[in-house]
Parts: structure tokens; C-alpha cells; sequence
């Protein structure tokens, strides 16, 4: 069942209140973590550019003048000229080989890619959890604090008869007292249960991005949440993006170990170069210069450094793996919480619902036997104590059903605008790389800045 005393609490509210799903949108949209974590994957995307650059020729233009002056006798001429020689000249450099250290950055950068975009995903499930957090703290601290108003009311209300059968004498000063004490424990419930409402209205504008306004009901999101646990673990092992992003990370490293290797393989290159130039010798000289030359260097030692950084990334390798099955044990661990988290909370709504019809009836009875005598003033105290805390303990358990409900899909991997089917346009990693990995030149982000 979805909240039911925090939806009686807000009956009240139009039509066009705020839903769960609607406020989740409003942190997909606009949380400043998600969109920060966006805009690394954007980063992390330029990397596959930088590395298809490898692939590609370095062309450059270069040009100088200056000024020479001669004077003197050379090879039995008398000389005394003043040159300008200058010109311009362009060259061209080809990688041909380079012991794949090109094809492996390639694969280091897409695996790098794919591991942000995992680490968006789990963002993703992080900023709409903390959502469904603040939405549901600020429903239930607001019908909460509702209660402890109506409570003040009652006890005013408890406090006046009371009075009024202190002055006939039916009760004696000590009543008085009881009721008095409890109004006053009653209105600082009320100051706390105020100072926890502003607390959660802050937590909702941080990762909302708006003040909460008529809220609607929260329900739980039990259309995603598997019928066994068994089936939610295989789930998360499966798709849970920290998972996904460690392996697309050890992926990521052993392409690295490959480019280390590279550097002890033949490095082919040719370079071409045309230059015109002028004064070279004598006023008025003008020529053509051009060279085409290729390149072969051979590895022989490099003191060691290459030898160590490969076997110095190859533990690093073993460190990614070791933490691959690290995290699996962590989203195992994280599912059965939830999920057993969830149990509770289901079980914890129908008996705190029991117990607030238990506590009604039983209020009702000792007011009446109050009014023949046979209960006193403390007695009905009690009882209407007791009767506030077990609709608060509702409260509290019916909330806890509907966080922990999204918790479970959460830990699983699944808490995405895109599976839960929230109202919102998903955003899409894929459509940012498909933009840039091929760009051969361009200074402007796809997006025109």
C-alpha cells in the first residue's frame, strides 16, 4: 500500500500537485552532480579523438626571413652584399608503425569512455535515490507535524476540562499538573517536528532544485522490484553499473599494458618536406627544396624505465580485477540490504496499522471510564500519547516502504529515467560521441560553444 496517512495528511492538495515521478524528473533535468557527471563523460569522450589522432598525418606550415651581411674577400672575390633570405616550406609527418601503441590507445580511450558512462549511470541511480529520499522525508515530516499540532489541540482542549473539573472538585491540582506538563512536552514536539520539517525542505530544494509545493502521495515502485530476492541478486550482478564500469576499467588497463609494450617495437615513420627559398646565397637566388625520408628505429635498451612501467601496470591490471569482484560483493551486500529492508517495512506498516486501532479503541475507552471515575486524568494522557506515537511510527513505516521499495531497484542498477519510464526526455552518452571521435580539426563543442 502507498502512504496512507501521509496521502489523508494531504488530501487537501489541487490537482496539479507535485508527483514522485514528476520531481524525479526535475533532479534528472537539473541535479548539479548529474549534470556535472555529464559533462565528464563529454570529457572523457574528446579522449577517443585524441587518440584516433595517431593514426592521422602532423602537417605544419613554416616560414622565416632575416637579414645577412657579407664583407670580405672568399675564394679570391671581393665581397660585400647585404642578403634578406627568407622563405616557406611545409612538412609533412606519417606514423607507418608504431608496435600498435595507436590501436591500443584507440581501445584504452573507448573502454575509458564506456566506464564514465557506467559511472554516469550509477550517478544517475545516486541523485534519483536522494530524490526519492527528500520527497518522501518531506511528506512524512509534514503530515508529522500535523500530528503534533492536532496533539497540541487535543491536550488544550484535555487541559480546559480538566480545570474546569479541578474548580468543582472532581480532580485535584496534581491533574492539573499532568495535563499542563503534557501540553508543554506537546509544543516542543511540535518546535522539533517544525525544525526537522525545514531541514528536509532544504535537502529537497538541493537535489530537487525547487521549493516542495503540494506534494502528492508517494507510492512504491514494487512493479520493478523482483519477486525473489535470489532474482534481485542476479539482476544486480548483471547490471549494476559499478560492475560494469570495473570491468570496462580493467579493459581500459590491460589496453595501457599493451601500449608500454609498443614502445620496444621498430617506431616506421616518413616525413616529406617542401620549402621555397630565397637569398639563399646571393641576391635574387630563388629554389625549391624537397625531401621525402623514411625512418626506422630500433628499441635496444631504454634503461629499464619501459621494462618497469609494463610490469608496474600489469599489477595495476591484478588491482582492477581484484576490485571487479570487490564491488560484486558490495552490490550483493547492498540488494540483500534493501531488500530485507523492505521486508521490514512492509511488516512494520500493518502492525503499526493494528497498533493505531488498537491505541483509538483504547483511548476512546479510557476517556470513558475517566468520566465514571474509573480511570484518571494520567490515564488518558497516557493513551493519547501512545495513540500520537503509533500514527508517527505509521508514518515512519510507510515511508520506509516506499524508500526502500526504490532502494532495492536502486541497488540492482536499475533506478534510471529510462526503466522506471519517468516523464522526462533520457539523455543520451552515445549521441555526444558519435559527434567528436572522428573530428579531424574544430574548436567548437557540438553544442557551439
Amino acid at each position: 500500500m502507498a502512504a496512507t496517512a501521509i496521502a489523508v495528511t494531504l488530501a487537501a492538495s489541487p490537482a496539479w500537485a507535485e508527483t514522485l515521478e514528476g520531481a524525479l524528473a526535475r533532479a534528472y533535468r537539473g541535479n548539479p552532480s548529474l549534470n556535472a557527471s555529464r559533462a565528464t563523460t563529454r570529457y572523457t569522450d574528446e579522449g577517443v579523438a585524441i587518440a584516433q589522432s595517431g593514426y592521422r598525418p602532423q602537417v605544419s606550415l613554416s616560414a622565416d626571413i632575416g637579414s645577412a651581411y657579407s664583407q670580405g674577400r672568399f675564394s679570391s672575390v671581393n665581397v660585400n652584399q647585404t642578403l634578406t633570405p627568407g622563405g616557406a616550406g611545409l612538412s609533412v609527418n606519417q606514423t607507418i608503425f608504431n608496435g600498435f601503441q595507436t590501436d591500443n590507445n584507440v581501445r584504452r580511450a573507448e573502454s575509458t569512455v564506456y566506464s564514465q558512462r557506467e559511472t554516469l549511470r550509477f550517478t544517475e541511480l545516486t541523485v534519483l535515490y536522494s530524490a526519492v529520499q527528500a520527497y518522501m522525508n518531506v511528506l512524512s515530516n509534514t503530515a508529522t507535524l500535523e500530528l503534533n499540532r492536532n496533539n497540541v489541540e487535543v491536550l488544550e482542549e484535555q487541559l480546559r476540562q480538566t480545570r474546569d473539573r479541578f474548580n468543582v472538585g472532581e480532580v485535584t491540582r496534581t491533574d492539573v499538573a499532568q495535563a499542563e506538563a503534557r501540553l508543554a512536552g506537546a509544543r516542543s514536539q511540535v518546535a522539533a517536528a517544525e525544525s526537522a520539517l525545514r531541514t528536509t525542505i532544504g535537502i529537497y530544494r538541493q537535489n530537487i532544485g525547487v521549493e516542495p509545493r503540494a506534494l502528492a502521495p508517494g507510492r512504491p515502485l514494487d512493479k520493478f522490484v523482483p519477486a525473489t530476492l535470489d532474482a534481485a541478486v542476479a539482476i544486480g550482478l548483471q547490471e549494476h553499473p559499478q560492475i560494469i564500469s570495473a570491468m570496462h576499467a580493467l579493459d581500459a588497463g590491460e589496453a595501457q599494458v599493451k601500449v608500454l609494450e609498443g614502445q620496444l617495437y621498430p617506431q616506421v615513420s616518413v616525413a616529406g618536406t617542401v620549402a621555397q627559398r630565397y637569398d639563399t646565397a646571393f641576391p635574387g637566388d630563388a629554389g625549391v627544396q624537397a625531401s621525402i625520408v623514411g625512418r626506422v628505429t630500433i628499441p635496444i635498451y631504454e634503461g629499464g624505465q619501459v621494462y618497469a612501467q609494463v610490469r608496474q601496470q600489469k599489477e595495476l591490471v591484478g588491482q582492477y580485477r581484484i576490485q571487479v569482484d570487490q564491488i560484486r560483493d558490495q552490490v550483493r551486500a547492498s540488494v540483500v540490504d534493501f531488500w530485507g529492508r523492505l521486508e521490514a517495512a512492509k511488516a512494520q506498516v500493518i502492525a503499526a496499522q493494528a497498533q493505531v486501532q488498537a491505541n483509538e479503541v483504547a483511548l476512546n475507552g479510557v476517556r470513558e471510564e475517566a468520566r465514571v471515575g474509573q480511570r484518571t486524568t494520567l490515564d488518558v494522557l497516557n493513551a493519547q500519547q501512545e495513540l500520537l506515537n503509533s500514527r508517527v511510527n505509521l508514518i515512519v513505516a510507510q515511508r520506509d516502504r516506499v524508500i526502500f521499495s526504490y532502494g532495492v531497484v536502486q541497488a540492482m542498477g536499475q533506478l534510471t529515467a529510462r526503466f522506471t519510464n519517468l516523464p522526462v526526455e533520457a539523455y543520451s552518452a552515445k549521441i555526444h560521441f558519435d559527434q567528436v571521435k572522428d573530428l579531424w580539426f574544430g574548436l567548437r563543442t557540438p553544442d557551439g560553444r
